[in-house]
């Protein structure tokens, strides 16, 4: 049977990789395969299968996330930290792609390069989800825009604001996301800490085409009519060693209340991709008050991952006659 998503057999290594309606309709997924799990609903649309989870970078929502997804939908999850498998010590990378394709039906990733999991997918033959790496996170990107669906109604037409550092993961990947689902979209950093041009123009035209704005501001007044105000920690796993540094540049970006009242909504919400440093990059009162939605939005890792997984590798979720239903306008978002 069709599964409706024309990714099967695919990786997920990008949001690049997804078209807006493939966007938008494992958003749908993840709605349908949540409310089946708050239901009781046991799945096995990945029955049997065998998944490979090579992380690289310590984790909690993502591997927890994967592991629980995988076994909610009769898989079996197979944790393989860097001390376990030979990922380029003694054996290639290659090498090790070819021999876990042969073993396993699936692979996530969350490390440090892009090219470590553009390898992977290139050579296993099997699909290769990414997990994290130090440019992209395109997992969590789906969960932010499930949490958005569910707060706000929906996202074309929306405006998400990013405060701090504009050039990390998080703030690459919410750029190509906002741009090709029609959310307004304003980087708030200092000009020193953006996306890489390349990065920008090819937004762009994906703007073009969705109707999103895209902007770039160190003025805090940017944040002005916006439905989210989002942040992540000032310094990335493995940039240790520029917390200061980073602390000294961000600080006039913190996420605090005066800065929630800049948005002039008095429902703009919060989220956070998680972990957070509460006193830094967000105070504890916008963080545990009532517009954070921080833990929606980590359970919903759990929904969205899910939804990749079964949309291409697993069976059919989604009737034929459901898709039709939603597919013209995406209404649904």
């Amino acid at each position: 049977m069709e599964t409706g998503l024309n990714i099967k057999g695919k990786s997920f290594l990008t949001l690049k990789d997804l078209s807006p309606e493939e966007i938008g309709l494992l958003l749908f997924l993840a709605a349908r395969l949540k409310d089946k799990k708050k239901r009781g609903i046991a799945g096995t649309t990945l029955s049997r299968k065998n998944i490979a989870l090579i992380f690289e970078k310590p984790s909690t929502r993502t591997r927890c996330a994967f592991s629980v997804a995988a076994v909610d939908e009769g898989a079996i999850p197979h944790y393989l930290g860097m001390n376990e498998i030979q990922l380029g010590s003694k054996e290639s990378l290659a090498d090790t792609a070819r021999v876990l394709g042969r073993m396993f039906d699936g692979i996530a990733f969350r490390g440090y390069k892009q090219s470590t999991v553009e390898t992977l997918a290139a050579l296993s033959g099997v699909p290769v989800w990414n997990g994290l790496t130090d440019t992209y996170h395109p997992t969590q990107i789906l969960a932010d825009f499930l949490t958005i669906q569910e707060k706000c109604g929906g996202l074309t037409g929306r405006k998400l604001a990013f405060l701090g550092d504009g050039r990390n993961n998080m703030a690459n990947s919410l750029l190509i996301g906002c741009a090709k689902m029609g959310v307004d979209f304003t980087i708030v950093s200092p000009e020193c800490l953006r996306p890489e041009e390349s990065l920008i123009e090819d937004c762009r035209a994906y703007a073009a085409e969705s109707g999103a704005a895209i902007e770039f501001s160190e003025d805090l007044d940017a944040v002005y009519g916006a439905d989210v105000i989002y942040t992540d920690v000032w310094a990335s796993m493995g940039e240790e060693a520029a917390a200061a540094e980073r602390e000294a540049l961000l600080s006039p970006y913190q996420v605090n209340a005066e800065l929630m009242r800049r948005t002039g909504k008095d429902e703009t919400i919060f989220l956070h991709c998680l972990p957070a440093i509460k006193g830094k990059e967000v105070t504890e009162e916008v963080f545990e008050g009532p517009h954070s939605f921080v833990f929606d939005e980590a359970e919903n890792r759990l929904h969205t991952i899910k939804a990749v997984m079964v949309a291409t590798l697993g069976e059919e979720q989604l009737m034929p006659e459901e898709i039709t239903r939603q597919r013209p306008h995406l209404e649904f978002l």
